[in-house]
């Protein structure tokens, strides 16, 4: 199982990929106050109780899972969703015109700009429409280096989400991803993809016009 782990100043960000999809689980640890947020119970519940597990370490408090967001509706993003509300009691995040399509009723439904804190930190949300109406990114400012980006599906190195071929959705998700990713934050934030490896905006920024005229 891949994992990854990032430690920044206030939180630390640990990533494990599951199952045949190579699905990118996401769980960010509040340093000091143990506040977590996990993003995207993809599938293999057992693995993101380890996750969990293992990120005590990541703090000096008792860890505490706040919420639990997924970034939009697709089943091979949700598969461990019931379990893991069952085994932890965390209150659910969502795009708003994602929600009902979700296994488990959605506590907070999010839409564009809205801002989770969390004891330590704070994350904002950015509608990116296309790939799914409600999929939203996840942004975590780092008050001391890099911003990071949560993106889904809707943005990955080489390109933005797949949609379906449809000209009108891929024409809304690359409007939106330049217009609500490239064009606020810098060349060196983090892209965090729902799929695979990370990337950098400064590394997919000069193809953009590229992916725009071959329309995928």
């Amino acid at each position: 199982m891949d994992s990854l782990i990032h430690s920044l100043r206030d939180i630390t960000i640990r990533r494990i990929s599951v199952s045949e999809m190579d699905n990118n689980v996401y769980l960010l640890t509040a340093k000091q106050s143990g506040a977590q947020l996990l993003i995207d119970a993809a599938d293999d519940l057992p693995a993101i109780q380890g996750l969990l597990s293992d990120a005590a370490a990541d703090t000096s408090a008792t860890p505490e899972l706040a919420l639990i967001a997924t970034t939009h509706q697709h089943w091979d993003h949700v598969r461990a969703l019931p379990g893991l509300v069952e085994a932890t009691g965390a209150k659910t995040a969502a795009g708003t015109e994602d929600a009902p399509e979700l296994p488990v009723p959605v506590d907070v439904l999010l839409g564009h700009g809205d801002i989770r804190s969390f004891d330590g930190f704070k994350v904002t949300a950015v509608h990116l429409r296309g790939h799914t109406p409600g999929s939203v990114a996840l942004v975590y400012q780092d008050p001391e280096g890099p911003t990071h980006i949560f993106s889904g599906d809707s943005l990955f190195p080489g390109g933005v989400g797949n949609t379906q071929k449809d000209p009108e959705r891929f024409a809304q998700l690359i409007t939106d991803v330049t217009e609500r990713l490239f064009a606020v934050y810098p060349d060196d934030t983090v892209v965090h993809p729902g799929h695979g490896k990370p990337t950098t905006l400064g590394a997919e920024r000069p193809h953009l016009e590229e992916w725009r005229a071959r329309g995928w």
